[in-house]
Parts: C-alpha cells; structure tokens; sequence
C-alpha cells in the first residue's frame, strides 16, 4: 500500500474526475484545463446543483467540449462509467469522507480539499477504507508550499535554534475574510466541523509539519462573542434580516454582501438557488450559527513540544504570528496577508513583502533578521508549487510536504480533539479518538533521536 508518498508514483495518476463544483474546484479545474491539461485529464464533474455543472461545463467547454456531468446521486454512476485514476473531493466538508470512501471501494486514489473530513468518526471510516481496499488519500495542504512557510521548515531543519521545545501561534482572520466563514455553510459545526476544524486544519498542520511531530492531548476555550445579535445591536443593526439579499438594513451595514456586484458569486450561488436552495449571503449576526469565532488551544505534542494557539476571526487585519523557542535561541515570523472571500476575484492569502519578517534570536546574542522568500499567487504561493506536484513532474522533495491521510488525520483531530474540550472542559486523547492511525512521515529534526540521520539531511540546506 503506498499511503506514505514516498513511492511518487502516486503522481502518475492521469485521468480525474472531480466532485463539488463550487468555488473551491475552481484551482483543479484551471489546473487540469491549463497548465497540466496534458499531464492529466478531466473526464466528468459531480454536483448536487444542476445549474452549478452546467456553468463548470460552459467554463470547460474549450478545453473538455466533451466532459461529463452527473447529479451527486449519481457519483457511482460516474465512477462505473469512466473509470477513473483519482477523484477529486471538492465538497461539503461533512461529506468528504463519504466520496473519499466511494472512490476507494471503486478502486480510485482520491485527492481531497481540507479539512479531509470533519470529527472522529468519519476519520475513522477512512482510516478503516484505505486498510481495507489499499488505496491512497491526498490532502491539499497548499499552505505547507508557500516559500516564506518552507522556509520556516529549513531554517528549523538546519538546527538554528536547536530541539524545539514549544510554539506560539496566533492566526487573526479579519473582519471581511473571517466574517464570510458566517454567511456560508460554515457557520454549522455539522457541515464544517466549526473554525477548528475547517480552518485551523491547516494551521495544526503547519505545527506537526514545522516540527515533525504529532498532537497527544489537546484542552481549549472559546466561544462566539463576536458575530451575535448583540454584535449587532451595537452597530444599530436590530432590524436585520436573516440574509443580505433584500436586506432593509443593507445600507448601513459594514458586513453587507451584494452577490449581484461579484460576477464569480452571483453566477455560482445567487443564480443557481433554486436548484437546491442554498444562500451564500447569510447574515452573520444569526442565532442559527453555532460555531466559535475566538478559539484558544493549548496542545502537548509527542516530541514534548507545546503549542499556545489561538484563532480570532474579527480582526482588523488578516495573517499571523508565530514564535518557535528552542534550546539555543527562538525564531518568529510575522506575515500580514491579503484578505478575500471565495467568489470576489482576489487571490487568497497573496504574499505581501513588505508585511513579512522573519528573524532569528540566538541565545546570547544580537537577534537578526532573514531575507524573507517570496511567492506569487494564492495561499503566499503555494497553490502553483502543490499543485505541480500533484499533476506535474516528480521531484525529490526533502521537506516532504505533500501530505497523505494520516497528516490530514493528525490535522483534524487536533481540532475535533478541541470541540471536545470545548463542550467538555476536559483535556483530550488523540488516542481516544480513532484507532489503527499510523505515525505520520516528517522530515527529521535536530535534537530528536535520528540524529545522524538527520545530519545527512542538513548538509542539502542552503540559505
């Protein structure tokens, strides 16, 4: 079974179907339509809205005059007909286990958007899927691909502060991105998993490949204590209505969302409501919602590293703040991105130079900083680097940042681990929660036990 990537040949994989047709497919579709149209092939789409496939059929048309479409109830269906390598899931969070485990039990690999799914349970089903049927899980974490975020792993691959013994991190999504996860399917823990999951994923998987480890127990506090009806009565917004469209108080509301006014979003959502009845534009300050929008997580890791994470999505400004503190010294980098909302015609997370630093504090002397290095296009640049890596040619990669399915396990857990703390007030067991999970594949580090190995890997580093 090749679940650990090392074996490349995974990447061999050419012929896709995708399922979820919305804004999050659109990366793959462009990828395989464009730049890798002839290293992979697209032969059908899925989807529970009709009007939704046919717009990604119009989309495709120059490229895939001939491409396929099928009603979700039809995914086996589609399977049956082309006989795909790979499915691509591109889904509902709460649904992704079930087409990843589809497409196993039909004998495909299956590349999937994060989170890979969205509580114990569902994890559970696909750990137990891919031992029965041998099958692979790709997780697209298109964050670990950003340079300025590789970088991070070099310098702490290189030993520059030495065994890490703990982290701070703290994420701050702002008031335009952060306030959208509200408006959208998100806003319900049962379709999402809520932020610590949905999107903290690529946070705790940031930390476990940072530092090459993977979370024991996790405690947590948090609540919603900013997008409430309260929140809204101190904008003098009491008179809201349950969405943005035909809202009387539109005119005076900072958070308004006009589909109509963004071509990507009235096209895929606003004029495909009838199909299936779903509204992008919720009002963010319902008592519908039932997700956290300030989380705080401490989390012990199996190395002996510890983690103070907190996530706030009604910040003034979008990006982050972490700090590594080891036995010679601390590293930290500070990254300010773009903000953007799914459907908006921005780039999500855009690297900005200008708003990044990295700096080095040694132990007994100066602290210095690092020439921060740069990325074009979505996520600081990760998006063109991953996905090249998915559909492109195989290269040898010593960060090891391509992630299988006990990575995009480790992630969630992690999170569904903190909703349990949540709702608890006790300090939770990743091993409580699933079993048969294997011990994911890092690159090694300085001041664990592989040690010479590890030296044989530093000498390929250069700054």
């Amino acid at each position: 079974m090749c679940h650990l990537f090392n074996d490349r040949s995974f990447l061999a994989v050419k012929k896709y179907v995708l399922v979820g047709v919305g804004g999050r497919s659109v990366m793959f579709t462009d990828a395989l339509s464009g730049q890798f149209k002839d290293k992979g092939q697209l032969l059908a789409i899925c989807d529970s809205n009709k009007g939704r496939l046919e717009l990604c059929k119009g989309r495709l048309a120059s490229v895939y005059p001939g491409l396929k479409s099928y009603i979700a109830q039809d995914f086996d269906v589609m399977i049956k007909e082309n006989k795909p390598d790979a499915v691509i899931v591109c889904t509902k969070d709460s649904a992704h286990d079930e087409y990843i485990c589809r497409a196993m039990e039909f004998g495909c690999d299956a590349i999937t958007e994060k989170p890979m799914t969205i509580d114990e349970k569902k994890c559970q089903r696909i750990i137990d899927t891919i031992k029965k049927t041998g099958k692979t899980v790709r997780v697209t974490f298109n964050y670990r691909y950003a340079p300025a975020r590789t970088q991070i792993k070099k310098l702490l691959m290189s030993g520059i502060i030495g065994k890490i013994l703990s982290v701070e991190f703290q994420w701050m999504l702002d008031t335009y991105h952060g306030a959208d996860y509200y408006r959208r399917w998100h806003r319900n823990k049962k379709n999402s998993g809520g932020l610590l999951v949905h999107k903290a994923t690529h946070h705790f998987d940031l930390i476990n490949w940072w530092i090459s480890s993977w979370p024991e127990s996790v405690f947590a506090k948090g609540g919603r204590v900013f997008y409430t009806e309260k929140q809204a009565k101190r904008y003098g917004l009491e008179n809201h209505g349950q969405r943005c469209h035909n809202c009387l108080t539109s005119e005076k509301c900072n958070f308004y969302l006009d589909l109509k006014s963004f071509d990507t979003m009235k096209e895929l959502y606003l004029d495909n409501e009838d199909y299936d009845g779903y509204e992008r534009d919720k009002c963010i300050f319902s008592n519908e919602i039932d997700i956290e929008d300030t989380m705080n997580v401490v989390v012990k890791y199996n190395n002996e590293v510890y983690l103070s994470y907190n996530l706030n999505s009604f910040m003034p400004w979008e990006g982050y703040h972490v700090a590594f503190n080891g036995t010679k010294g601390r590293l930290e980098q500070y990254c300010q991105e773009s903000s953007y909302i799914n459907g908006d015609g921005g780039v999500q997370g855009a690297f900005q130079p200008e708003r990044t630093l990295i700096k080095v504090c040694p132990h007994f002397q100066n602290s210095y900083d690092v020439k921060v290095e740069e990325g074009k296009g979505g996520h600081g640049g990760g998006d063109i680097i991953m996905l090249n890596d998915i559909f492109g040619t195989p290269q040898f990669d010593q960060y090891k940042r391509s992630a299988d399915y006990t990575q995009g396990a480790y992630s969630i857990l992690t999170g569904v681990a903190a909703n349990m703390s949540l709702s608890t007030g006790k300090d939770i067991k990743i091993t409580d929660l699933v079993k048969n999970l294997p011990q994911p594949q890092f690159p090694l580090m300085p001041g664990e036990d592989e040690n010479i190995e590890f030296k044989k890997n530093a000498k390929r580093i250069r700054f």
